[in-house]
């Protein structure tokens, strides 16, 4: 069983489920691919994590594959496509860690000290429209681990900010910041976007995983359906 299968057997299982077993499945099973001389192990392998990454734009652009910097408590990963399942977005380190995105915002991890084995956002979606939102209301669904705390629901108010110079990779980019003050079972937390004002692409975000964990996002080399993973 290659990659994109292992991955797609798993997406509402891995996000809510998923531990250091998942990635080893996956590892396990993308040896066993033939004909995948460039593939989605090559990418596994690719994906590198510590502490004060040196991360080149040159060596970003020399992997063929799509690519995220993710930074939290536990250092800096740079994190490489694996699957994308109808829009549930895996992607992967070897030192089994996780991040699931969704219309560009987070939606799991594995691997963290606090893992949101699933993020769901329910009712109306303002970041599938994100380039035209002034205001908009916005309702989630947590499930976390370790703990079995399940169903935590945050209501929240995303706003439209100022145009900010965010540096990608020793590049400026003008982009639009977005904040979301969320609210809900005693916790409150900050979620900051910064997004492309043409198309409203989230280019880097920060946002809660769960109680006293985040994540800081920046797509490297941004995913393109039906482009190399």
């Amino acid at each position: 069983m290659c990659a994109e299968r292992v991955v797609s057997a798993f997406p509402s299982i891995a996000v809510r489920r998923a531990g250091a077993c998942l990635l080893l499945a996956i590892a396990v099973a993308l040896t066993g691919c033939t004909g995948l001389p460039r593939g989605s192990y090559d990418a596994l392998r690719l994906a590198v994590s510590g502490r004060g990454l040196d991360i080149t734009p040159e060596q970003v652009a020399a992997n063929p594959y799509a690519q995220i910097l993710v930074e939290g408590p536990q250092g800096e990963s740079l994190m490489v496509l694996g699957n994308d399942d109808a829009g549930l977005t895996s992607w992967f380190t070897p030192d089994r860690r996780i991040v699931f995105l969704r219309d560009g915002i987070l939606a799991g991890t594995s691997g963290q000290s606090t893992d949101a084995i699933e993020i769901r956002m329910l009712g109306d979606n303002p970041f599938k429209r994100l380039a035209s939102v002034e205001s908009a209301q916005t309702h989630r669904r947590y499930d976390w681990m370790p703990g079995y705390r399940y169903g935590v629901e945050l209501r929240g108010q995303l706003q439209r900010g100022a145009l900010e110079s965010i540096d990608v990779l020793g590049s400026r980019r003008e982009l639009q910041r977005f904040d979301e003050h969320l609210e809900g079972h005693g916790l409150t937390a900050h979620n900051r976007y910064w997004a492309d004002p043409h198309t409203g692409a989230i280019v880097r975000s920060r946002e809660l995983v769960g109680p006293g964990v985040e994540l800081q996002i920046t797509v490297l080399k941004p995913y393109t359906p039906g482009a190399p993973r």
